[in-house]
């Protein structure tokens, strides 16, 4: 009812119902942005775009530059375009040997790439590197490449993303997201449910930063 009192309004204040949905439009997204994070950013993109560009030229004016190649790697699977950063990566395999970072970035390049055994077994290598690398995310990727073949192994990944994530939002819609993908319905419906219940028992600050997962969480439960 609000909703469409406010379109009546904006209407009879603007004279033009477009324009009115427009206005609500772009207020609905800097709402979002400010306080979910639902909707894509327009301006990330772009800014990745332009360090991309940065990174190219600052590399062909020092083949030597390590990080500036691995930071432009890590940016192009931002965009998806894994085969290209995993021609910058092979190449970084010994002078970030010692990087769980690097590994599993790697992983995950290989594993869009359908090359599944490199794949665990780099991010395999990340984790023995640091077992909390990246707050416990390979654990999920390793969980997703076992779902079909070995599902047990896959669980077992899962049980380690969770003792590692045990207050996180986040944490629980992913790993509702492989228990859906593994065929554990009922288990993908109680991390969903989890979900919520965290994010009721988080601070105020912390919030802002879960508010997005636990309202895909919600929606997602009420789907099923």
């Amino acid at each position: 009812m609000f909703k469409i009192l406010g379109f009546l309004l904006l209407w009879r204040l603007l004279g033009n119902p477009f324009l009115a949905i427009i206005v609500i439009l772009v207020l609905f997204y800097v709402l979002d942005r400010r306080f979910v994070g639902i909707t894509p950013s327009f301006v990330k993109p772009l800014k990745r775009l332009g360090a991309i560009r940065r990174l190219r030229q600052q590399v062909y004016m020092n083949p030597n530059d390590i990080p500036a190649k691995y930071e432009l790697a890590r940016l192009l699977i931002e965009r998806k375009r894994y085969r290209e950063a995993k021609e910058w990566l092979m190449p970084l395999q010994d002078p970030l040997e010692n990087s769980a970072e690097f590994w599993d970035d790697l992983g995950n390049c290989l594993a869009h790439l359908h090359e599944h055994d490199a794949a665990e077994a780099a991010i395999n290598n990340a984790l023995s590197i640091n077992p909390r690398v990246k707050y416990g995310t390979p654990y999920l990727r390793l969980a997703s490449l076992n779902a079909r073949n070995n599902p047990q192994a896959a669980i077992a990944h899962l049980e380690s993303f969770r003792a590692i994530q045990s207050s996180s939002c986040e944490a629980y819609y992913r790993l509702a997201q492989t228990y859906t993908q593994l065929g554990r319905t009922a288990e993908a419906r109680n991390a969903l449910t989890e979900c919520g219940s965290i994010y009721r028992s988080l601070p105020r600050y912390k919030k802002r930063q879960e508010r997005k997962w636990a309202l895909l969480a919600f929606l997602k439960r009420i789907k099923s």
